[in-house]
């Protein structure tokens, strides 16, 4: 298949025509829903499939290349505006963090003739990987510098909590954060600097020292696992590491999106929601979801998710 060749992932790829962004949780995130067993997928198979990004004014169609704890955008599909736009159009009134859709049959007829058959290069931008994994720490000053005098020092909550929805708003009222389903004019400033040790950043506002990177998708229990392994390994010599409470992960929130998150981009790309150190009153999870811009709770039986640990 021309398209993949030219993308340089090979030639023996397949695009999933069923898949689509609604399924992707299910699918590769889960972990034995149904959509898993439907799709028997192995830890290394990679499956391709199109989709529309409508995050920005101009809805983009996107190629996605997924796989169990593995997402990558490839490439923009140069498609006739009013076409990706007639799709969006389609999906009528959505849900605020539902902004990626699913391609429509005009769209997948339009790939067809004009990519996956005659794959007409001009309609193609590849996604350079570097600028993927780009943890772009370029701009932040250094651990020595002291915060500027218009900001002031800002005690957040921390520890484990037990909090409901109405919680969750108060807390975002109280810090002004970023939520873009409940606060969307919300702006919460850090002051993030380099440690140099390449593995963390400081946010001098909170006094909250972050690891740029962060854990693989996976259950609470094993979550915790992995933060008593980082501890005794003593990331970046520290062996204090613990998850975030929920206004410590809010405070990272960003008003415009980053590589696709609202997040500061010396931060990896790879946990684009995290678990914090809350549970939610009746019952379930709280995560901090930087693509969609928001908190959310998840029930006790789907606990699955990312993690980026702090201190």
């Amino acid at each position: 298949m021309g398209l993949f060749t030219l993308l340089k992932l090979g030639n023996q790829h397949v695009v999933d025509w069923e898949m689509s962004p609604e399924y992707t949780f299910g699918t590769f995130e889960s972990w034995g829903g149904k959509e898993q067993v439907r799709s028997k997928i192995s830890r290394t198979e990679r499956i391709y499939y199109f989709f529309i990004d409508a995050w920005d004014e101009t809805p983009r169609l996107c190629l996605m290349e997924r796989g169990v704890k593995h997402a990558r955008v490839v490439a923009e599909i140069l498609a006739p505006p009013e076409m990706v736009r007639k799709c969006v159009d389609e999906q009528g009134k959505v849900a605020i963090f539902e902004r990626t859709h699913g391609i429509n049959e005009e769209v997948k007829n339009w790939l067809l003739e004009n990519i996956i058959e005659t794959c007409d290069e001009s309609k193609i931008v590849a996604i350079e990987e570097e600028a993927r994994e780009s943890l772009g720490l370029t701009g932040l000053p250094g651990a020595d510098e002291p915060l500027p005098s218009e900001l002031e020092h800002v005690n957040l909550p921390s520890g484990p909590a037990e909090i409901s929805e109405g919680d969750v708003v108060a807390l975002i009222k109280k810090y002004n954060f970023t939520d873009h389903e409940r606060n969307p004019e919300g702006k919460f400033s850090n002051y993030l600097v380099d440690n140099g040790d390449g593995q963390t950043v400081t946010d001098k506002v909170t006094g909250v020292m972050w690891q740029r990177g962060g854990a693989d998708i996976m259950s609470h229990r094993s979550m915790r696992r992995e933060l008593e392994k980082l501890n005794a390994d003593k990331l970046a010599g520290y062996d204090d590491w613990r998850l975030p409470s929920m206004a410590e992960a809010l405070s990272l929130m960003e008003q415009e999106k980053n590589r696709d998150l609202f997040l500061h981009p010396c931060f990896s790309s790879e946990q684009p929601f995290i678990f914090v150190d809350a549970t939610r009153r009746p019952g379930g999870y709280w995560f901090v979801d930087f693509k969609h811009g928001r908190a959310f709770w998840s029930s006790g039986t789907i606990p699955g998710g990312f993690g980026r640990f702090c201190r």
